[in-house]
């Protein structure tokens, strides 16, 4: 088993047969489809997601519950030392079934609500909302954790609320928001999808009401990334561990079954270019492993991406955040991703900057937000510039700079090649060039140019010595790292105690 893909949990759509014909449906489920597999096919991939070693497995559809084994396969699961949760519309639910759930060890069942009364049955079907609200009752009755989840639209994000108020009354485990993207049944009726701006309205709301009490909110991998209020959401919902979006999940540690056996990253890309292969021909166990598989996320690298978000400064962490979304929205993987949070703030500020046509003003205003660590920012204006006066060198040598600091090393490189041709004695320029070559992979020619940097300056200039020896220590090389900072600090005090914490790390 890979070290670095280690499975934890996944979404397995036992049946597509579905007795409601929801308007936001994105598998558009209706009856069964064919080939869906047997009970004893079910129960023994149960046997193989327990030795991959799942956490958690959700059982959705369809309605799992129109499947008469449904409890046969959380039982399956929970023998195998796997969690089972379900996903269900209410519509079904009894005593009995919320019995048979509990006898199956199912942790938390999570029911789909998406509005208030009128608006969940417009989406759903006439009668569903009070179903809903009695199979909470059912449910918290019997001894079950029982969680909503929210699939956010144009009529309901003014509706949430109202949908709080009600639900901090019930004995609700989890309120889970996610967006309604345009595929399946939801691409005929466009007319519910939000848009990019809805997404700091509904952090804003889950914020407020984080703050005001009541059922917990849990956004979705969807919604996001990295506004400040949304990244408390999460870190109060995860009881005040650190949070850190690191990218999609799909073939990292989670994945999709579809009714059929087909394994996909998630069961929201349902794509057939995106199905790694089916469990009547190649088993769980050896589809995780094989190295190809989940190629389009676990081989995602920042440069692969567009737009801003192959520049962002989140971008080598953030991978474009939810692959379903840039896939729906954007038509690829590789998309940008307009329905982020730190993209809708960029964009914002790049429309602002339109109005700007002075070059030197443009300057002036990325340099003062270059030195408040704004980079993001400096980048658009400096791309401005350059668009404008390719060869400027003021604006190539602060480029430079500000590329290396969000990342975009390949960017950096770029500026600073021009540069260092036209000033190959200059210590700065060679410092820079060095540094975006290492990053990039020639690390030897890196380490020669920031040698480079050093002697230019006689050594008055002791930038060098840190960026040298972080290159250094990056790539194993700690002795010869600690040899260079034991230089520099020799030469200015004012070095010494910047670069202490960095010279006792290598020293312990």
């Amino acid at each position: 088993m890979s070290v670095e893909y280690r499975p934890i949990t996944g979404v397995w759509e036992i049946t597509m047969g579905c007795n409601l014909r929801c308007k936001h449906c994105g598998s558009s489920c209706e009856n069964p489809l064919d080939g869906e597999l047997t009970t004893d096919e079910a129960l023994r991939l149960c046997d193989d997601i327990g030795k991959l070693g799942f956490r958690w497995i959700t059982l959705s559809g369809g309605e799992p519950t129109t499947r008469k084994d449904w409890d046969l396969i959380a039982k399956r699961l929970n023998d195998n030392g796997v969690i089972p949760n379900m996903i269900t519309n209410g519509w079904l639910m009894n005593d009995d079934i919320a019995k048979r759930a509990k006898a199956a060890g199912v942790n938390t069942v999570a029911l789909s609500l998406d509005g208030l009364k009128s608006t969940h049955d417009f989406i759903r079907k006439e009668g569903s909302y009070d179903r809903i609200m009695s199979a909470i009752d059912i449910l918290t009755a019997n001894g079950l954790n029982c969680s909503v989840i929210t699939t956010i639209n144009n009529i309901n994000l003014n509706e949430l609320n109202e949908i709080h108020n009600i639900l901090s009354q019930k004995h609700i485990f989890g309120w889970q928001l996610q967006l309604g993207l345009p595929m399946g049944n939801m691409s005929k009726n466009s007319e519910l999808v939000t848009q990019p701006h809805h997404v700091d309205q509904l952090i804003d709301f889950a914020y407020n009401a984080m703050i005001k009490g009541g059922v917990e909110i849990q956004l979705a991998d969807c919604i996001g990334y990295f506004n400040k209020k949304e990244i408390e959401i999460r870190r109060k919902a995860r009881e005040g561990d650190v949070y850190s979006w690191n990218g999609c999940a799909a073939g990292k540690y989670g994945l999709g079954i579809l009714h059929n056996g087909d394994v996909v990253g998630c069961t929201s890309i349902r794509n057939r270019e995106f199905i790694e292969g089916n469990i009547r021909e190649k088993s769980l166990i050896d589809i995780w492993n094989d190295p190809t598989s989940f190629s389009w996320n676990r081989e995602m690298t920042k440069d692969k991406l567009s737009g801003i978000c192959q520049k962002c400064l989140f971008g080598n962490r953030c991978l474009g955040g939810c692959g379903n979304t840039k896939l729906t929205l954007g038509k690829s993987v590789y998309a940008e991703n307009t329905y982020c949070s730190y993209n809708y703030a960029i964009k914002k500020a790049e429309a602002q900057f339109e109005r700007l046509t002075d070059v030197q003003t443009m300057l002036e205003k990325a340099q003062k937000f270059a030195d408040n660590n704004s980079n993001q920012l400096a980048e658009l204006l400096l791309s401005k510039v350059l668009l404008a006066e390719p060869d400027n060198e003021e604006a190539l040598k602060l480029y430079g700079y500000v590329s290396f600091m969000l990342e975009n090393y390949k960017q950096s490189y770029e500026a600073n090649k021009k540069l260092i041709e036209k000033y190959p004695s200059d210590p700065y320029i060679n410092k820079g060039y060095g540094l975006s070559i290492a990053k990039l992979g020639d690390v030897e020619n890196g380490i020669l140019y920031l040698k480079k940097a050093i002697d230019l300056s006689d050594r008055k200039y002791t930038d060098p010595f840190h960026d040298l020896a972080v290159i250094l220590c990056e790539n194993g090389r700690n002795e010869e790292a600690l040899s260079v900072l034991e230089e520099g600090r020799s030469i200015s005090d004012e070095f010494k105690k910047q670069s202490e914490a960095f010279y006792q790390m290598l020293k312990a």
